[in-house]
């Protein structure tokens, strides 16, 4: 069994770490906000910052909400690589920029550690399932030590390459997501429009070539009005900024992803920045005047 540390116990979090717990490891927990009663109860050791974390633990995982978030946790005062010592690895399994990403890494070999950007998809169901999608970028020697702590909270574990080719894989990832969600929007909403029943559209839709998890799934959340995350807007925005700013940088163009981008920040402009991203449909509403569960629509 492993000694494992874990900063940042949220909505996706907590669940992860609950896996590890059930696995029999040692976990050393750190959050800001504090580590649930729950986790304890199970037997969490609870940490008064990210040094100590380090310091207990032989691998360390974040799951932080962005960017500047992972680099406080691993650099500011107090933070996890006051706390390493050689030998030990690091893995972030945030959503954030590949090129900060490789600028984390190689501090952290530095110091004479390894370093993996392991972000993941399937969202809170997911993790509570231990069912999520892991992208890895790192060593392979590092990916083989990590992958049977990865294996107690995921099911499709991939090493893609080298630092940053993880990150560089979710955001690809959140691209083809934002991309089927405005999909099954338009098509629930032209249907509903029409006046045919949008959960009967969805129900036929899913035994054909246009099936997939987000018909299921968010196809079901838009048609039942339940938009309270999973995975918020806010995030959603966030990952589709690093992938409007990596292809302003690769000299690219984005045109859908741009478009499913200011249908978030509309979404966002109307208060919905903690909505589920399903709820980019709210907008599409909006500018058709017609909600899709409208009873009067419905046959």
């Amino acid at each position: 069994m492993s000694k494992i540390g874990f900063i940042g116990l949220g909505i996706m979090g907590r669940p992860m770490a609950g896996h590890l717990l059930a696995g029999g490891h040692t976990l050393y927990a750190f959050d800001p906000f504090g580590v649930s009663p729950e986790l304890v109860e199970k037997g969490a050791i609870t940490a008064a910052n990210g040094a100590e974390v380090a310091r207990n633990a032989d691998i360390i995982i974040m799951m932080v909400p962005d960017t500047p978030n992972v680099e406080d946790a691993l650099f500011s005062p107090g933070g996890i690589a006051e706390g390493l010592t050689s030998g030990k690895i690091v893995v972030d399994m945030s959503s954030i920029s590949p090129i900060a990403t490789k600028d984390f890494a190689k501090k952290i070999n530095d110091l004479g550690c390894e370093y993996l950007d392991a972000p993941v998809s399937g969202g809170d169901v997911g993790a509570k399932a231990a069912s999520l999608t892991i992208m890895v970028g790192g060593s392979e020697a590092a990916f083989n030590k990590v992958l049977p702590i990865f294996q107690l909270m995921g099911k499709n574990i991939t090493l893609v390459g080298g630092n940053g080719d993880g990150q560089t894989t979710k955001v690809a990832n959140q691209i083809i997501v934002a991309l089927t969600i405005e999909a099954v929007g338009e098509a629930l909403l032209f249907a509903s429009k029409a006046g045919a029943d949008p959960a009967r559209v969805r129900q036929a839709l899913m035994g054909g070539f246009a099936n997939s998890r987000i018909l299921e799934v968010h196809g079901e959340r838009m048609v039942k009005r339940n938009f309270e995350p999973g995975f918020r807007i806010a995030l959603h925005q966030k990952d589709l900024n690093l992938a409007l700013q990596g292809a302003r940088n690769l000299g690219i163009s984005l045109p859908n992803t741009a478009t499913c981008q200011e249908l978030f920040n509309a979404a966002a402009a109307a208060g919905g920045s903690a909505w589920d991203h399903s709820g980019m449909v709210r907008v599409l509403e909006k500018l058709a005047n017609h909600e899709i569960s409208s009873p009067s629509q419905a046959n």
